[in-house]
């Protein structure tokens, strides 16, 4: 690319925002020129509206530190200094569901980490290995909005990146039931130790809205589109769990899966390995070489070990083995801030860009 995309970051002093900042430093083809968040952050540095709250293991990048943060809700002086938007605004479902729109009109792409648009029917919500397709959506969306160039697409949940890539590698078997048990991190709160320490030693069973994500998105994401807009899939029927655990970063999962068609657990590994997508295609800057990685040790995937995989843009899975109830049964890590926020939305702008639907003013 020979000039970079100007880049915006809504909702830049949060978690995902800081990890949006943390992953574009240094990108090839995008340079964030715009931080915008609340009012009470407007007019401030970057680096003075974070203060101590930065919480990301890297340093904050020196190219944003001294971005006068804009307030978001100025949607024309925002939209005017950028080529398009990251969102991961902390604000209600329908405010959410306002701005992403408002940013849309003014012919801003929007590519949202938040789940307020995640069901919108001409909205697409994609895992760039998965469902590539439903990009097409946009221009139905496009008519809805009235606009040339503008619209929103959003990532999925952070808790389904560790089994829906895996169930997808094994469509041919045709999975027709799951359960699903999620571990997951502390930090899919926007929280760290420092923030949460009753959090140490501590198991929480109940994550609000949670399981119903867990067990409907993955059906929206193989669904299709049929008069413009998108047809969930019916099947595999998928019941969860989501318990929140001691750790930072990574959520892991708990599966078991039946099939139509069993396979051997060999024909299951091979898939593993063998899927991949688009992204690996065109090389995009942020697409892991490898995509699932399967470890044949009886104590792996573990979060310490594996969750920074492909920049944690991977995805680990371990301990197939054969079920006495289900067919078969598996654990898959995740790293959810990376790929399953902020990092998967970046993959996503960057599969807009290659196709042409996101490009310079």
């Amino acid at each position: 690319m020979e000039k970079k995309l100007r880049v915006g970051v809504l909702g830049a002093t949060g978690m995902v925002g800081q990890r949006f900042i943390s992953l574009l430093e240094n990108h090839p083809w995008y340079e964030v020129v715009t931080v915008a968040a609340s009012p009470r952050s407007a007019g401030k540095t970057y680096e003075e509206a974070v203060g101590g709250r930065w919480k990301m293991t890297t340093p904050m990048p020196e190219a944003v530190k001294k971005l006068v943060v804009m307030n978001v809700n100025e949607v024309e002086k925002v939209a005017a200094s950028v080529d398009f938007v990251f969102s991961a605004v902390d604000m209600t479902k329908e405010e959410i569901k306002a701005i992403e729109e408002a940013y849309a009109k003014t012919e801003t792409p929007v590519v949202s980490n938040n789940s307020a648009h995640r069901w919108t029917p001409d909205v697409p919500m994609v895992v760039p290995e998965i469902n590539p397709e439903h990009f097409k959506v946009i221009e139905f969306q496009k008519k809805r909005l009235g606009t040339k160039r503008g619209f929103v697409a959003v990532k999925p949940n952070c808790s389904i990146q560790s089994y829906a890539p895996v169930l997808t590698a094994w469509k041919e078997f045709e999975p027709y039931e799951v359960v699903a048990t999620t571990y997951q991190a502390i930090s899919g709160a926007g929280k760290t130790f420092k923030d949460w320490p009753e959090m140490e030693g501590n198991i929480i069973p109940y994550i609000g809205g949670e399981e119903e994500k867990s067990e409907q998105e993955p059906l929206r994401i193989w669904g299709e589109i049929k008069d413009g807009v998108i047809v969930k899939a019916s099947e595999p029927k998928i019941t969860c769990q989501c318990i929140r655990v001691p750790v930072l970063n990574g959520h892991t999962a708990a599966v078991f899966v039946k099939f139509r068609k069993k396979p051997t657990k060999e024909e299951l590994i091979d898939r593993l390995v063998k899927f991949s997508g688009l992204p690996q295609e065109l090389k995009l800057p942020s697409a892991p070489e490898q995509f699932i990685q399967y470890l044949e040790e009886d104590n792996r995937p573990q979060v310490s070990l594996d969750v920074d995989y492909e920049n944690g843009m991977g995805i680990s899975v371990g301990r197939i083995r054969e079920d006495s109830i289900y067919d078969y049964k598996f654990v898959g890590l995740s790293h959810n801030t990376v790929r399953g926020a902020a990092g998967g939305a970046v993959l996503c702008a960057e599969l807009l860009t290659a196709q042409g639907y996101i490009q310079a003013k």
